[in-house]
């Protein structure tokens, strides 16, 4: 059964209307991702929780998230700071997440939501919720990495397409068919996400620029938005790779990984493999 919330990972840096002069970022903050967030959790009533678990500066990152979205309109929002495992068995929090429209992962290190999160009761009423609930889990950078069930964990960008240029772990398995990395274009991560996808053939590999985003239906079909680009490689008709067989630091040879790239208003279903553009003569979309 397709799942009914809604996905949206964000590749950092995205608009928060604080810092205008911030490269990639959109205009106003009335038309940036957040903006999409609220929306899709159902306006500016929404209830929203922020969890800055993933950062090393969790009041600084939570207090620009409440800056950003009292711009935009929302006033009922709420601070997760989870730092210990046992937190997420806390029935206040459990009691929280069951009443929110929205979550909002921020960056950080990834291995960490996973360490506080992953596989405790704050997790099962997020799935549960997901699954059945028109709840929207929105993540940025590591947050945005933690949503596949085979997430990157960290690896070289100085490295490109040799064996041992990613690592991988278990994320919080909300989209199992795809593998998600972020600041892709800035920090050059071509190189990981491509071991990422010969290693798990059967996975779509999405590389987010800064300022850019998805917004995923059912599981099923995503939607670009923002202002920057995502590389898409998609390895399930590959005819050959020779990962399996290589030692650590050995140039790959990935044959037929089928590559595309996408910007603002474009979609793409998974199961299909179908892109579907805008039309070249379309008017740029912001959010």
């Amino acid at each position: 059964m397709a799942a009914k919330g809604t996905l949206i990972p964000i590749g950092g840096n995205e608009d928060k209307g604080i810092d205008m002069a911030e490269q990639y970022h959109l205009e106003f903050i009335q038309e940036s991702i957040l903006s999409r967030v609220v929306r899709e959790a159902g306006g500016e009533s929404a209830k929203i929780v922020i969890i800055p678990t993933a950062s090393s500066i969790p009041a600084e990152v939570s207090e620009n998230y409440i800056q950003a979205f009292e711009k935009i309109g929302c006033a009922d929002l709420h601070v997760m700071d989870l730092r210990k495992r046992e937190q997420s068995e806390d029935p206040d929090n459990i009691r929280l997440m069951k009443s929110v429209q929205c979550v909002m992962f921020s960056g950080g290190n990834q291995s960490k939501i996973t360490k506080y999160i992953g596989g405790t009761p704050l997790h099962q009423v997020l799935k549960e919720r997901y699954r059945k609930d028109r709840l929207v889990i929105a993540g940025t950078s590591a947050g945005a990495m933690c949503m596949s069930k085979e997430m990157i964990a960290g690896g070289s960008s100085r490295e490109s397409f040799i064996k041992g240029a990613v690592n991988m772990d278990k994320g919080l398995g909300f989209i199992p068919n795809l593998t998600i990395d972020s600041h892709f274009i800035r920090r050059g991560r071509f190189g990981r996400l491509a071991e990422a996808v010969a290693e798990y053939p059967k996975l779509i590999g999405i590389g987010l620029a800064e300022d850019t985003g998805l917004v995923i239906k059912k599981g099923k079909i995503f939607e670009v938005i923002g202002s920057g680009m995502v590389i898409l490689f998609d390895p399930r008709k590959l005819k050959h790779n020779n990962r399996a067989i290589l030692e650590e630091g050995t140039p790959m040879s990935l044959i037929n990984l089928k590559t595309h790239v996408l910007a603002n208003g474009d979609r793409f279903n998974i199961k299909k493999g179908k892109v579907k553009v805008l039309p070249l003569d379309a008017p740029f979309l912001t959010s």
